[in-house]
């Protein structure tokens, strides 16, 4: 009764302050009560109050580990198809449920701390953006957008409403990534001049037609409001909830799926930004006789991507990156014995004095060959996240409670979004493959296919493929917004 009457108390001191708090008069900004202090100040001892936004699949684990982690309080749930919100429906029987993210945060916004998205990509920008401005934290799951402009907005929007953020890629709290940073800070490697990051994804169809017949949208589902920022089209089955990932109207592919786990390690460990220059092959099938498909609305089915980064402290000049998917492996390193395993995900940084490796999250970091693991005792010198992986779950709800900037995050949005940036350039150069010129006597050809683009990251553009830029942002759909 007395936890009741606290959180009671709680919510009233929430609504007090949003009712008496003015607008900040650049962009009509609730001020967060942590950076007023004072009446309505979160208190380290009070619960985070949450709301989860996409509560089904990886949502529902998402909200798990959160409310795991024993200081939040899920109280309001938010999914468009209620068979997927089910298990977390009754997992949390005391939060508010919606359909609608948006009159959830107008009936409600005033009793939420911080939100959790964990819809599919091409919603993540949006929803994210309309709780930031009303400043409350946000745990986004990877990748953090579907745009590069989304994540060039959301990363400035994070500074300007001083709010805490984390993006759902929870090696980044691991201890396989500190490990690999303390042995190439220790020279294990010396300086690395080439990273492999390889997955078996996608595994779910892709390089195919959009089904040309429209199927029943269930009882259960809110077409219109799954479809939210993407252009209008009938409903398909098979699409949700998962395969959605194949297709570039609301997913990112392999990349966008396994990047921010895979890429992340060597973002990391070697202090890369956003790539100067990328090129791609890709996987293609062949209907007849020398008759390739042509399917620009979904994602290739492999693709290998090889991207240069600027020279760091911790590389020997720039960096070339290999990013492979849909099975795509490269050569086994010669360190590696015939029967050791290589992974079928996996990261391989190549120095000049030796060899390392991990998988995804950056687990299992291994030097090479195998046998140095018995004999390299290098010092821990990064401090760990308690929980390892787990632990990033937790760490955001601590920060968010302390109060912006008061705790260093793992994969906040200032590191977050360049990471989600260089996925997305990938993808630049993955769907210029598919985009057409015709030459004067009328046919048909695809430059995207023999070029390196290049990168101008000031203007977030490609300088010498104009075509592929239509990607970098898209429209929305007519009743939807950034924002911004």
């Amino acid at each position: 009764m007395m936890e009741e009457k606290k959180d009671s108390a709680a919510i009233n001191s929430r609504r007090k302050f949003i009712k008496t708090a003015g607008l900040a008069a650049a962009g009509f900004m609730i001020v967060p009560r942590h950076v007023l202090g004072g009446r309505g100040f979160l208190a380290p001892s009070d619960r985070l109050m949450v709301a989860g936004v996409g509560v089904g699949g990886k949502g529902e684990s998402n909200l798990a580990k959160i409310y795991s982690g024993g200081k939040s309080e899920i109280a309001f749930l938010c999914d468009v198809d209620d068979r997927r919100a089910a298990n977390s429906v009754k997992a949390f029987p005391k939060a508010k449920y919606y359909r609608d993210y948006r009159e959830m945060l107008d009936k409600d916004g005033k009793s939420i701390d911080a939100v959790v998205v964990s819809t599919p990509d091409h919603n993540h920008a949006m929803i994210a953006m309309a709780a930031m401005q009303l400043g409350k934290h946000v745990y986004v799951e990877k990748p953090l957008t579907h745009d590069i402009y989304e994540a060039r907005k959301l990363r400035e929007a994070a500074e300007r409403y001083k709010v805490v953020t984390q993006m759902g890629n929870q090696g980044a709290s691991g201890e396989g990534v500190r490990q690999l940073q303390e042995w190439l800070d220790d020279g294990q490697i010396g300086k690395v001049h080439t990273v492999y990051c390889w997955t078996n994804r996608p595994t779910w169809p892709q390089g195919l037609l959009w089904p040309s017949t429209p199927g029943a949208v269930p009882a259960e589902l809110d077409w219109d409001l799954w479809l939210g920022s993407a252009p209008y089209k009938p409903y398909v089955e098979k699409l949700v909830p998962f395969n959605w990932r194949g297709w570039w109207d609301y997913g990112t592919g392999a990349i966008g799926d396994m990047g921010a786990h895979l890429v992340e390690p060597s973002v990391k460990v070697l202090g890369l930004d956003t790539p100067l220059d990328v090129q791609c092959s890709v996987g293609t099938l062949y209907l007849d006789e020398f008759k390739r498909g042509y399917f620009p609305d979904s994602c290739p089915p492999s693709s290998h991507v090889i991207m240069t980064f600027e020279k760091t402290k911790k590389t020997k000049g720039n960096l070339k990156m290999h990013w492979m998917d849909g099975g795509i492996k490269p050569e086994r390193p010669e360190e590696l014995l015939p029967n050791e395993s290589f992974g079928d995900n996996g990261v391989l940084f190549e120095g000049t004095k030796g060899k390392m490796m991990c998988g995804v999250y950056g687990a299992n970091p291994k030097l090479l060959p195998l046998t140095r693991n018995n004999e390299v005792r290098t010092k821990k010198k990064l401090a760990r996240v308690p929980g390892d992986v787990d632990g990033h779950y937790t760490q955001w709800a601590e920060a968010a409670i302390a109060g912006y900037g008061k705790v260093q995050l793992s994969s906040p949005f200032d590191v977050a979004g360049p990471l989600t940036e260089t996925l997305l350039i990938a993808n630049l150069a993955i769907r210029g493959t598919d985009v057409p010129r015709t030459k004067a006597d009328g046919k048909v050809f695809y430059p995207g296919r023999d070029m390196k683009l290049l990168w101008d990251k000031e203007n977030m553009r490609v300088t010498n493929f104009d075509e592929v830029n239509q990607y970098v942002k898209r429209e929305y759909r007519k009743g939807w917004s950034l924002g911004v």
